[in-house]
Formats: C-alpha cells, structure tokens, sequence
C-alpha cells in the first residue's frame, strides 16, 4: 500500500496504510467476484438499462416577425437588439 501511496504521491502514515490495506483487500476481492460472473456468454454493458435516442420530427415552423421578437427586448433599435458595448478600444 505505501507504493501505491509513493506512486501516486500520497504521503501516507502508519495508520492510513494499515487502514487503507484493508479497504484494498475488499476492492480487489470484490473485483475478482465480478471477474467470476463476466464469462464470454455475457455481453458487456456500459449501462444497465438500454440507452435510445428519442427524435421528434422536424417540422419547418412558421417564424417570428423582427416585431414579434423584439417586442419584450428591454432597449431595440433599427429592428435590432440593442446592447451595451463590452468590448474596449484595444479591441
């Protein structure tokens, strides 16, 4: 456990390493439990539920009129939205 710690440039102390030991020992068997199960009869999964796409149908729409969209801009001008600059003269 302390070359793990060493490579992953964990200091670790005594008590860390004898606990952490441990904790290594239940990944590693719980690893070797799923290597049990995983046989070659049995496809690999990323998901555990079948993952589908859902599309609706693209429908052309009618759009909107500049007047429709402008019409809750808080401040418009020449059938345009107008902002506050945020660029400064460097730009």
């Amino acid at each position: 456990m302390r070359h793990l710690g060493v490579l992953a440039r964990i200091r670790l102390d005594d008590a860390e390493v004898e606990r952490l030991t441990g904790q290594l020992d239940a990944i590693v068997d719980n690893i070797a439990k799923v290597s049990e199960v995983a046989t070659p009869d049995v496809p690999a999964t990323s998901h555990p539920v079948p993952l589908e796409n859902v599309y609706r149908a693209d429908v052309v729409g009618t759009p909107l009129t500049v007047a429709e969209v402008l019409q809750n801009a808080p401040d418009a001008a020449d059938d345009r939205f107008r902002v506050t600059a945020i660029l400064g003269e460097e730009q």
